[in-house]
Parts: structure tokens; C-alpha cells; sequence
């Protein structure tokens, strides 16, 4: 009942004058662990980024399709005007910019910056797949 996969003692003794090919030297260990953080870098980047991108790209997409929104009910609202009034002073009050910090957002590069999120997740998967294979 033997298997290519023998326990027997023979398999696992060495002659005193032959190295093992499995031992790891010092410079392997380091440039192991340099690719493994590495590796761990552009996966969390790439998990981050897949996480967010969507929510940009919806956030940016609804932002800039809602005043063409608010047009296609304020041409359905007919004569009403209270209706008309009503969605005049919510179209008015959609802004067109927002200022969060020192950072200036628009409908437009929420979407640049969902779109390069993706890109960024696509190049961090590829450069772990790359760190993952030099290992």
C-alpha cells in the first residue's frame, strides 16, 4: 500500500554532504517577504478601490442625470402650478458643485473618479497577480 507519497524513513534522511534544495537562505527570506508586503499593498488597494468605485460612479451618474430628471416631471406636471413651484424649488436647489474640505465636486469628476478607481483596481490586480507569481 505504498504511495507516491511514502512516510518511510529513508525518504527523509539525507546524506551529510548534500544541501536540501528547500532550505531557504537569508536573501530569499527577504526578498519573500519584500514581494509578500508588496502583494499585500496592491490587494488592499485593489479591495478598496473595488468597493468604492461603484458607489462614485452611481453617485456622480445620479447626480448628473437628476436635473434632466426633474425636467421630464416638471414637462409631466402639466398646468398645476403648485406642482411647477414645488419642483422649480427642488431643481433650484440641486447644487452643481460641492466643496467637502479643499476638494471641489462635480457631477463629472465623480465619475472620472470612479472610472480611474476602476483602472486602479485593474492595475493593482495586476501587479499582485505579477508580486503573487515572483514569490
Amino acid at each position: 500500500m505504498d504511495s507516491s507519497f511514502s512516510n518511510h524513513s529513508q525518504d527523509r534522511t539525507l546524506p551529510p554532504d548534500a544541501t536540501p534544495s528547500s532550505r531557504l537562505n537569508g536573501s530569499r527570506i527577504v526578498r519573500v517577504g519584500v514581494w509578500a508586503v508588496f502583494y499585500f499593498a496592491f490587494y488592499l488597494v485593489q479591495q478598496v478601490s473595488e468597493l468604492v468605485a461603484p458607489l462614485v460612479l452611481v453617485l456622480g451618474i445620479g447626480w448628473s442625470a437628476l436635473p434632466h430628471v426633474i425636467g421630464i416631471v416638471n414637462g409631466a406636471a402639466g398646468s398645476d402650478p403648485q406642482a411647477r413651484d414645488m419642483i422649480a424649488h427642488v431643481a433650484h436647489s440641486i447644487p452643481d458643485h460641492l466643496e467637502v474640505g479643499s476638494h471641489f465636486l462635480t457631477p463629472s469628476s465623480l465619475v472620472f473618479d470612479g472610472l480611474m478607481l476602476m483602472a486602479l483596481a485593474a492595475l493593482c490586480a495586476t501587479l499582485s497577480t505579477i508580486a503573487a507569481r515572483t514569490m
